[in-house]
């Protein structure tokens, strides 16, 4: 099959997200807009406001990334897009653009699983991972375990029964009254606390099996929290706490499912995946297993419009059925298996 150069949109959520990936030359360009300033001041993230600032932002996005790779759109292929899971709104403005764009170029349109996107994308780094592998995924609402024999190819090993492991960070950094957006300023002054100081459950670590369970961790640190009234630094060393409960789960879950299937890769992916504790834990305990871990770049791990470009590359290589533009649809809710 000869080179194609395939235009990614990501709009799932609050980040709008557009690059040009070459399946010979590899990643052209991406560019990302985040509107975290946007919806600081309602605590959370905003549907309509959400959905109104793609509209905004996707055509400058689209002409900064076309002069950074030095081309124009005549050249595009064949365009991917988000289609979920997501926030309707979001999604639909992503899908209608990209669309509306491959009709009028005539080139082919490919739907795209968020999730797959974030999977995917430690193969574009140097030194990417080979099939088989496990997958760590820790994106917003979801955290899974996945085996991933190749592009399409997901068994489900495990999964969270309650709040995600990004979820519980933002859920529980606004309990404590940090700021927006939570999961990472929890991180930071995690940074500066001491684990051990408070007391917190790690949720099904002997459970036996993959799956996870968070939300009763957050409700243990609002009794902590309730109980002893922590200043700063108690704050900070409840934080600690947290993050270290959450990474003990996640790294020891992750090593056995290495176990579990023998493998001896394991990829972690998605927002939570930046986390340095984690990152040190899976270092650390992936060596003494003998088995390797990979990572996205860290601009990678947040959502991004380069992680649909190549996972729609590879859909189309290994010859998944683009559809002629014009008619589509967006799915908020969409298991990764049915991708």
């Amino acid at each position: 099959m000869a080179d194609m150069l395939v235009l990614g949109i990501e709009s799932s959520c609050d980040e709008t997200g557009l690059a040009l990936y070459d399946t010979g030359r590899g990643l052209l360009a991406h560019a990302v807009h985040s509107q975290v300033d946007l919806h600081e001041a309602y605590g959370g993230v905003v549907p309509e406001l959400a959905s109104r600032d793609h509209i905004r932002r996707i055509v400058p996005l689209l002409r900064k990334i076309l002069a950074e790779a030095g081309t124009g759109l005549e050249t595009v292929d064949a365009i991917a897009y988000t289609a979920g899971p997501g926030l309707a709104g979001a999604l639909l403005v992503g899908a209608g653009f990209a669309e509306s764009l491959a009709l009028a170029l005539k080139v082919p349109a490919l739907p795209v699983h968020h999730l797959e996107g974030h999977l995917l994308s430690p193969l574009l780094s140097a030194d990417p991972p080979r099939f088989p592998f496990v997958a760590l995924l820790v994106s917003g609402g979801h955290t899974q375990l996945m085996r991933v024999t190749g592009v399409g190819q997901y068994a489900l090993l495990g999964e969270t029964l309650d709040d995600a492991a990004g979820e519980a960070f933002d859920k529980t950094a606004k309990l404590l009254g940090l700021g927006y957006p939570g999961g990472p300023q929890l991180a930071r002054l995690a940074e500066t606390g001491q684990a051990g100081r408070f007391s917190l459950p790690r949720p099904m670590l002997h459970s036996g099996d993959l799956n996870f369970s968070f939300s009763g961790l957050k409700t243990a640190v609002l009794m902590q929290a309730r109980k002893r009234t922590p200043g700063d630094s108690g704050k900070a060393d409840l934080c600690a706490e947290f993050q270290a409960a959450i990474v003990e789960v996640l790294s020891a879950k992750a090593l056995a499912a290495l176990k579990a299937t023998g493998l001896k890769q394991l990829v972690v992916a998605g927002g939570v995946g930046a986390n340095q504790a984690l990152r040190a834990a899976l270092d650390t305990g992936t060596r003494a297993a003998g088995a390797r871990v990979f990572y996205p770049e860290l601009e990678l791990c947040t959502d991004n419009g380069a992680m649909i470009a190549f996972a729609g590359a590879q859909r189309l290589t290994f010859g998944a059925a683009a559809h002629q533009a014009g008619s589509f649809g967006v799915r908020p809710r969409w298991a990764l298996g049915e991708a």
